[in-house]
């Protein structure tokens, strides 16, 4: 049957509600802010972020009042973890007393946080999601054992907060619905062309012996298939109007095969299969628990990127899966298994950066080594690098600082580990202190270079998004780029020429926050090799941060990052929970935040604990109406 047939006949069984994104809570202002922090900012700070050429784009001369604090949030979280960290006022600027950075910091953290933690907490709403490409495909496999590789044709995903299963941007472009229609129809056929596939579908036969029973038998398998892929019950209207299309292709005068085909089809192009729907509260009512199966719903996408299996369905089905200690059971049920590899492959590699692998084109002059074999190895490394931490519940300071990684032959050569021979990975001991963690990993180093050469600027970058979660702004217009003229390069090593673009006070700024993180890494080439020169130059791996904290090469760098890991507990956390919800986190989330990192900290940082704190929180237990906060 066409699709576009089957569009028509199945277009008025189905309707989506579709949800606005929740606005900013609005607070009375205070007087405090022009008491106690205009005042500070007037002495060190308007210098540079006032007026017309505010550097960075900061303009601290608008604040006035709490209340405008309040509605830009974020900036002030950054401008407070700055001012604490001595990252701010730069070096030659006048500097505050450490009794003046930390009342400025305190009042920062105190006034951003006026959220009523003991209080009923606002679980926020998360937009109706569609599945993204991957969940998509691995739905299919796990509901009907059809691998449909053509999904990888599907319009790509769009990414928003760093991740591509945002529900704010997971749109439904025709062309997408269309292939759809398209998909359904070629998964059935593939199913019903296999015995195999055929009873994993429909697994209840008739008795031979009694041919009335086969609509009996029909309405249980339809019933079977849909709870299944609508990851809920499903009620005697919804499956009467797929048995009405199984009748009507039987009026049609087509076969009964052709009705029971055409059900399944439209199941699998029903909202509730393409979409992860979630009911809002009664009419009257704030704030809704998820029921069981929304859970079971939303904990197998966020660790294992497709629907729940047997045992999470069962203990929906009874109502036990919110019990604290089933759930905490399932979870680390859930980690130990294999299939978490599903979320070292979609969060850790988006998180890390490494799927940029793929795309990544080191110069091949430059870089013969460089192949899709070395590429494959380094973006493998950093799957089972976090996989081990996930299954062996291992502590997140791991990501830091690891004495082990996983090579195979080709990647051991590229770092010059003797004694590995073959295509299959093994975990290695680390011994020099030149590898371990995220921050040395040849992928993430590969994806934060330029084709032709390293980009201390790039891996500073990576490591204050993604290790310290304190991004920098955006470069300035005006900020200009280094010269790439070979006559230029050959003149003077990266460091001496980005000393001289930092001479531009606009770019200096941020600058000096991200260069010392990358010069440190230096010692990396632009595929994440070891070497001690660049060209003609040795290599200096010496950097000093805005507070005056010195280190050299990637052994001190970690070691300065192991000492910052209350920042890394609350970046990982902050990206972890944004993937695991599927939105951006809201001011509201400071609570379940600091819950989180307060555990991690008192329970040894394991893995475990993120998970659990998440999992167990109100933002991804509950959900909010359209227009309610408590």
């Amino acid at each position: 049957m066409d699709h576009r047939h089957l569009a028509t006949l199945i277009c008025g069984l189905y309707a989506v509600t579709w949800l606005p994104v929740p606005g900013a809570e609005q607070t009375p202002a205070q007087d405090s802010f022009a008491a106690q922090i205009r005042p500070f900012l007037a002495k060190y700070c308007y210098a540079c972020h006032s007026g017309e050429k505010a550097r960075a784009g900061l303009h601290l001369d608008q604040f006035r009042s709490e209340q405008d604090v309040l509605q830009k949030r974020e900036i002030w979280e950054k401008v407070g973890r700055a001012v604490r960290s001595h990252e701010m006022p730069p070096k030659g600027k006048p500097q505050p007393s450490g009794e003046e950075r930390n009342r400025l910091a305190s009042w920062v953290e105190q006034h951003l946080s006026k959220v009523n933690c003991s209080g009923p907490r606002d679980p926020g709403r998360v937009t109706l999601r569609r599945l993204n490409r991957t969940e998509y495909r691995n739905t299919i496999r796990d509901l009907t054992g059809v691998d449909y590789k053509p999904a990888d044709d599907f319009p790509g995903d769009d990414v928003g907060y760093g991740f591509d299963n945002i529900g704010d941007v997971l749109t439904l472009p025709p062309v997408l619905m269309e292939k759809y229609l398209r998909a359904a129809e070629e998964i059935v056929e593939q199913v019903w062309a296999k015995p195999e596939l055929r009873k994993k579908v429909f697994p209840v036969t008739a008795p031979a012996n009694q041919p009335g029973a086969r609509r009996g038998v029909l309405r249980q398998n339809l019933e079977y298939f849909a709870k299944r892929a609508w990851r809920r019950p499903v009620t005697q209207t919804e499956l009467n109007k797929l048995l009405s299309l199984v009748e009507l292709a039987r009026t049609n005068g087509d076969d009964p095969e052709t009705g029971i085909k055409l059900a399944l089809q439209a199941v699998l192009v029903s909202p509730h299969f393409l979409f992860r729907v979630e009911q809002d509260p009664e009419p009257g009512q704030r704030i809704r628990a998820l029921n069981d199966f929304e859970v079971a719903t939303r904990l197998s996408y966020f660790l294992w990127s497709t629907m729940p299996d047997d045992e999470l369905w069962t203990l929906a089905e009874k109502g036990k899966l919110l019990e604290q200690d089933v759930l905490e059971k399932q979870v680390r049920r859930m980690l130990q298994s294999a299939r978490i590899r599903a979320l070292a492959e979609n969060f850790a590699s988006q998180w890390l950066q490494v799927r940029n692998l793929a795309s990544a084109s080191p110069d091949p002059t430059q870089f013969p080594g460089f192949d899709d074999e070395l590429r494959r190895a380094m973006y493998m490394e950093a799957v089972l690098f976090f996989e081990t931490i996930a299954r062996e519940d291992r502590s997140i300071a791991d990501f830091l600082q690891a004495d082990y990684t996983f090579v195979n032959e080709r990647l051991a050569q590229h770092y010059g580990i003797p004694g590995v021979q073959g295509p299959e990975f093994r975990r290695v001991e680390l011994r020099n202190g030149t590898r371990g963690g995220v921050v040395t990993l040849a992928g993430v180093l590969t994806v934060t270079s330029n084709p032709t050469r390293t980009s201390p600027v790039k891996r500073g970058k990576w490591v204050l998004e993604n290790i310290l979660g304190m991004p920098p702004p955006p470069p300035a217009p005006d900020a200009g780029e280094l010269s790439e003229d070979p006559k230029v390069v050959e003149s003077a090593p990266l460091r001496v020429r980005l000393e001289q673009h930092r001479r531009n006070a606009s770019c200096a700024v941020c600058h000096q926050r991200m260069d010392p993180l990358g010069l440190a890494l230096e010692n990396y080439d632009a595929i994440g090799a070891w070497r001690e020169r660049d060209g003609k130059f040795p290599v200096d791996a010496s950097a000093e941060l805005p507070d005056g904290t010195r280190f050299n090469g990637p052994q001190q760098l970690k070691e300065v990052l192991k000492t910052r890991i209350q920042d890394f507990r609350r970046c990982l956390t902050e990206k972890m929970l944004t993937y695991a919800l599927g939105r951006g986190l809201e001011y509201y989330d400071k609570c379940t935040v600091d819950d989180i990192v307060k555990a991690l900290a008192q329970k040894g940082d394991k893995f475990s604990v993120l998970v659990l704190g998440i999992v167990k929180s109100d933002p991804f237990l509950k959900r909010r109406g359209k227009e309610e906060r408590p």
